[in-house]
């Protein structure tokens, strides 16, 4: 019986090489996968839908099915991060706290953006800002159009411009970008990081929600499911043995160029437990509600889904159903 041929378009993770470079085999499935950076690989699919299996923003996918787009989530989250160390402030314009952020000015990317949404959200419920306050300036155009909720105060980044000269010029007080900022990188004197310690301000927000922020997830295009609906599950397996497969390697300090992995790998054991990156909707329920409430108080979705209407397979009865 011959297989069935599908593009896969995800990015060269460790979590996804196994799958990348074919040591894990898929059931019914010849899969061509190819691996590119996620500004090309998100904008090709949402612009023009060119795979048929996509690792796609979370957020943009959110947006992409409140306006119809034809295509549905499986519950596999390959990237994943925390955003704190990428909140930067201006010096000495008085900023200390973030909630010294409200009634400035804030660079983003897009408002789209998945790092851009979790930390305006986790800034709003953790840190006290007030969202209504802040004047947010976009530098791009976003994926997919959308019209933001009426209280939120969006400019639009001037031509020859960008964020990071707009934050040296003094004509911004924050931003907030998907990459480390130029100025951040070359240790300019006149920015600085909002919170001066991320990885233990990171560990604080984990431990108080119980979130490890969700970027991406996986797509596969709906006219795929409705003819054979065995490839969510064929896929969603696949994922996981991918990722069963980078844990073993893990184990062996020899695969890395770390001095401490040891010593590191405990230290995530200890805060994370044996799996930080579950590929499910149970361990991820808390994660998906809040960015479904981010994105739909900010005006990016115009209905709240139930969580299961989001993803397919939704449950392991549904797994079970098509093996």
């Amino acid at each position: 019986m011959s297989k069935l041929k599908l593009s896969l378009a995800c990015g060269s993770y460790d979590l996804l090489r196994p799958l990348i470079e074919g040591v894990v085999i898929l059931d019914g499935i010849d899969l061509n996968v190819l691996t590119m950076a996620s500004p090309e690989r998100h904008g090709r699919m949402l612009r023009h839908e060119e795979f048929d299996v996509c690792e796609l923003s979370l957020v943009a996918y959110l947006v992409a099915r409140d306006q119809g787009r034809s295509f549905t989530a499986i519950p596999v989250f390959p990237h994943r991060r925390f955003r704190h160390s990428y909140m930067v402030k201006r010096a000495d314009c008085g900023i200390e706290k973030p909630a010294d952020l409200n009634g400035k000015r804030v660079g983003l990317d897009t408002l789209q953006n998945s790092a851009g949404l979790w930390m305006r959200g986790i800034l709003q419920d953790h840190y006290g800002a007030d969202l209504k306050s802040i004047e947010w300036w976009c530098q791009e155009e976003e994926d997919i159009p959308f019209e933001p909720a009426k209280w939120m105060r969006v400019k639009r980044v001037p031509k020859g411009k960008n964020i990071d000269q707009m934050l040296l010029a003094g004509e911004l007080e924050g931003a907030l970008y998907p990459e480390t900022l130029p100025s951040i990188r070359n240790n300019s004197p006149k920015v600085g990081l909002l919170f001066p310690n991320p990885k233990e301000a990171e560990i604080d927000y984990y431990k108080k929600s119980g979130i490890f922020p969700i970027m991406h997830t996986v797509v596969i295009k709906n006219k795929i499911l409705e003819e054979d609906p065995w490839v969510a599950v064929s896929l969603l397996q696949a994922f996981q043995q991918a990722k069963k497969n980078c844990y073993q390697s893990m184990k062996d300090p020899r695969n890395f160029a770390l001095v401490w992995v040891k010593e590191l790998m405990l230290e995530q054991e200890s805060i994370f437990g044996l799996d930080p990156w579950p590929y499910n909707l149970e361990d991820n329920r808390t994660a998906l509600e809040a960015v479904v409430r981010y994105e739909y108080d900010q005006g990016m979705i115009k209905k709240k889904p139930k969580i299961e209407d989001l993803f397919f397979p939704a449950s392991l009865q549904e797994i079970q159903y098509y093996l």
